[in-house]
């Protein structure tokens, strides 16, 4: 299928030869003007015919291309609309995570403080601890060594009482 521009421009050369023979024959018979007149009448409504017919598909490919632009404008506006409401949907989501995520944060801050502290303090129980157990062990040692000590101490009494006891009986 030719151009537009292609179809224009053969009409042009037709016209031109129409005219140029007008010019060319003029001296000639009325019956061949007559027929070069209508020859040119002919090319004339050709021409016109193809005007009217470029015309035609120019405002048929114009309304189609309206119409797809009409439809991508429809689907435009309904992709924003999605978007949005997929932005409604995340957009609570991503505040509420990034807001635990800070808290998160902060305690996690507040809880490495108070990790080490409490470490140190079981550190510092079981020392403690075991000093105590040292200490209670110290401690039931120098009980035992008491009782011992008293137990013997008892023993060499009674037997001071008892030499005493016999001394007097011997004295008496």
């Amino acid at each position: 299928m030719a151009t537009p521009k292609q179809i224009w421009e053969q009409q042009q050369s037709q016209m031109q030869r129409v005219k140029n023979s007008g010019i060319i024959l003029t001296n000639e018979t009325p019956l061949k003007d007559d027929k070069e007149e209508e020859m040119a009448k002919s090319a004339l409504a050709l021409f016109r015919a193809k005007e009217e017919e470029i015309e035609r598909k120019k405002m048929e490919v114009r309304d189609k291309v309206q119409a797809y632009m009409g439809r991508v404008e429809e689907a435009t506006r309904r992709l924003s609309d999605i978007r949005e409401e997929l932005d409604a949907l995340i957009d609570p989501m991503r505040k509420d995570i990034a807001f635990l995520r800070k808290k998160i944060d902060t305690v996690n801050r507040e809880l490495k403080p108070l990790g080490q502290s409490c470490q140190k303090k079981e550190r510092e129980y079981k020392e403690a601890l075991e000093a105590f157990n040292d200490k209670n062990k110290e401690k039931t040692q120098l009980v035992s060594k008491l009782m011992e000590l008293v137990s013997q101490s008892e023993r060499l009494r009674m037997k001071k009482l008892e030499e005493l006891s016999k001394s007097i009986e011997t004295l008496s």
